[in-house]
């Protein structure tokens, strides 16, 4: 059953940020979002300890982004409760967009100023060469290769990517 247009406006504006929280020992993914979390906090904050934090955090995002080989700017615009499945060679422009609640499989390519509305699934190995805006609650097939906008609800997949 899909949700209602009323419940995907409410959800798509309130991050799960449970999503992002470090589980266990061995968790990249979450470990490089948290070094990006971090690093805004620190700059945020200001001062000399705020300075020193962050380039501490930039380090650590340095070694988490090497570990997964994943490029994830400092200072690209993230929405609360991103989910990196699996967080191996996804490439994200820094004047990409990512709604709440996203979900962004392995070898996914932001390219360009791409904007994801909230509750946006991207199969592994997607490429979105933008600029182009994904709606909410739209889902990216494993593979597509998407160079129009998608309408929220909407699912596309293939070379070109089409609603299917």
């Amino acid at each position: 059953m899909q949700p209602s247009a009323e419940d995907r406006d409410v959800s798509a504006q309130h991050p799960d940020w449970s999503r992002e929280t470090v589980q266990r020992f061995w968790d990249p993914g979450r470990k490089l979002l948290r070094a990006i979390r971090r690093y805004e906090a620190a700059r945020a904050r200001g001062g000399m300890m705020g300075r020193a934090a962050s380039k501490y955090w930039v380090a650590v995002h340095w070694f988490w982004s090497l570990i997964t080989q994943s490029e994830i700017h400092l200072g690209t615009e993230i929405g609360g409760g991103l989910r990196l499945t699996h967080p191996t060679g996804i490439i994200i422009h820094p004047e990409a967009r990512i709604g709440v609640n996203c979900m962004i499989f392995h070898q996914v390519t932001l390219a360009g100023p791409v904007v994801l509305g909230g509750h946006v699934d991207v199969g592994a190995g997607a490429k979105i060469i933008g600029p182009l805006t994904v709606g909410d609650h739209a889902r990216i097939g494993a593979n597509a290769v998407v160079t129009r906008d998608v309408p929220a609800g909407a699912t596309v997949a293939g070379i070109p990517a089409r609603e299917i």
